[in-house]
C-alpha cells in the first residue's frame, strides 16, 4: 500500500468548513502523481512517450469529516490492471490522524497517447514497471469489458 500525507489548507475546506469534494479529488490525483513517480513513471518518461493518464469515473463514499488544518493520509492500492497496461483502476483511502476511515473512493482510468488522443498500451519499459506494482487482495486483470461495467453511456441531449 502506498501513502501520501497531507494538511488540509484553508483552500481545501468548503462553505460548511470540512474538507470539500474536489479537495478529495485534488488529493487523489496528487497521490497518484507520486505514486507513479516513485515506481518510475516520471512525468518526463510519460512525455517522452507521448501518453497521458485519464480518469473514467471516481466513486466516493464519505464517512467523516475532517476540518482545517488536520493531517490527513491518502493510501492508494492497485485493484486492476489491464495486461498491456492501458487500463487501470485504483483504490483510496482517507485517514485522519487518529487513524479514522475518513473516505473511500474506487477510480478507474487509462493512458492516452497525446497525439492521437485514444487509448494505448504502455511502452515495453512502463509495463514491465507497471507489474511491480502493489496490488490489493482483490486485484484483477482489466478488459475493455470492465470500463463499461455500470453500463453508463453517452446520450445526446434531448431537445
Amino acid at each position: 500500500m502506498y501513502k501520501k500525507q497531507f494538511e488540509i489548507r484553508w483552500s481545501d475546506v468548503d462553505a460548511n468548513g470540512h474538507l470539500a469534494n474536489s479537495a478529495y479529488t485534488n488529493f487523489m490525483s496528487h497521490a497518484r502523481m507520486s505514486f507513479f513517480n516513485e515506481f518510475g513513471f516520471t512525468m518526463k518518461d510519460i512525455l517522452k512517450n507521448g501518453i497521458g493518464p485519464v480518469v473514467f469515473y471516481e466513486h466516493m463514499y464519505y464517512f467523516k469529516e475532517s476540518f482545517i488544518g488536520a493531517p490527513i493520509t491518502v493510501t492508494i492500492k492497485v485493484s486492476g490492471l489491464s495486461e498491456d497496461g492501458m487500463l487501470f483502476m485504483f483504490e483510496h483511502d482517507f485517514y485522519n490522524h487518529k487513524g479514522e476511515h475518513l473516505a473511500h473512493c474506487e477510480m478507474q482510468g487509462g493512458w492516452i497517447d497525446l497525439k492521437l488522443r485514444k487509448l494505448t498500451g504502455l511502452p515495453k519499459e512502463m509495463l514491465e514497471l507497471s507489474q511491480k506494482f502493489p496490488k490489493s487482495d482483490g486485484f484483477k486483470v482489466l478488459t475493455k469489458e470492465d470500463t463499461r461495467k455500470y453500463g453508463v453511456r453517452p446520450k445526446p441531449i434531448q431537445v
